[in-house]
């Protein structure tokens, strides 16, 4: 190759650049391995007790609680009573909940859990009681885990939650206001009554109750 007197000319191998080619595909491979890895810990999966069938269950009513004070009420006011009867456990990891997972055993009492619950009078009435943390890139696959254990035709969704009284936004005192402090949202389809006055802007929901209603 002719070249001007005193020109650079660069060098050109196609051996360092399959080198470089297979260097990032091995690249590729290891991060998509990597992906994959994490995203088999973080899955969230739904455990049926043996007494079930692991099907669909039919349901007309299905409330799902999420946060301290939301599971606490479920536990102290609902579930005491003694007639209900746990269907499945929904077991995930993530760094809140290191311990939550444990796929082959149901969690004991006290341990950070989700467990769905029928109502033994009224088999058609399910409560599924989240205490555990739901990460936001698992709150889409939480709610699809729940709802596909249960037949959504003509069901209604009730989501209990729970926030700091520091993050809601008021021109008022909260002080002033009565206690149990409650706002509620309803989607467009809910047509009944509600108990507790609208959730006021620019308060939003966020977390197990925006997943739940958005769903």
């Amino acid at each position: 190759m002719a070249t001007f007197f005193g020109e650079v000319v660069s060098v050109y191998s196609r051996a360092v650049e399959e080198d470089e080619y297979d260097d990032m595909t091995n690249e590729d491979e290891e991060d998509e391995q990597i992906r994959r890895e994490i995203e088999e810990k973080r899955s969230v999966d739904v455990h049926w007790l043996s007494q079930t069938g692991g099907g669909a269950v039919a349901c007309s009513d299905l409330i799902i609680a999420g946060g301290l004070n939301a599971t606490g009420f479920v536990s102290a006011y609902v579930l005491s009573s003694g007639g209900w009867t746990p269907l499945a456990w929904i077991s995930l990891w993530n760094e809140r909940s290191p311990g939550s997972r444990r796929a082959d055993t149901a969690p004991g009492p006290g341990e950070p859990s989700c467990v769905l619950y029928q109502q033994n009078h009224n088999p058609s009435v399910l409560i599924c009681q989240c205490s555990c943390y739901v990460a936001e890139d698992q709150l889409f696959q939480w709610t699809e885990k729940v709802m596909s254990c249960v037949q959504t035709r003509d069901l209604t969704v009730t989501v209990l939650s729970d926030c700091s009284a520091a993050e809601y936004k008021t021109s008022d005192y909260l002080s002033e206001s009565s206690v149990p402090f409650l706002r509620s949202l309803r989607t467009s389809t809910h047509t009944g009554p509600v108990s507790s006055p609208a959730l006021e802007q620019p308060n939003i929901s966020t977390g197990l109750a925006a997943a739940g209603t958005a769903f």
